[in-house]
């Protein structure tokens, strides 16, 4: 679960980012989750865009796409969203320490 302050931290690193990923009129299907994870593979902070085809709500279709990548739903705006997964073995983005840590 992110904090506030590391949601933040992820929106300004995704501000540069161009869209890999566009939902399209079939929603989230095996297709999207599939191309979502693959782009996992190379980055850790993705942004991702809904087209106006699609008729359910942005933030409802980025939260499901999130829970079936394992990816954490970092900010949806308008309609583009920003996933965030960690590498499992070296993590390349340093999330800002929680109070707790």
């Amino acid at each position: 679960m992110l904090t506030s302050k590391q949601r933040a931290y992820l929106t300004g690193l995704a501000n540069s980012l161009d869209p890999v990923v566009q939902i399209g009129k079939n929603g989230v299907g095996p297709e999207s989750v599939e191309a979502v994870e693959e782009a996992f593979n190379t980055r850790e902070l993705l942004k991702g865009s809904i087209m106006k085809t699609v008729e359910e709500d942005p933030k409802q279709v980025a939260s499901i796409l999130a829970e079936r990548s394992r990816s954490e739903l970092v900010r949806v705006i308008g309609r583009k969203f920003i996933l965030y997964k960690p590498f499992k073995k070296d993590p390349v983005i340093v999330l800002p320490r929680t109070k707790g840590e």
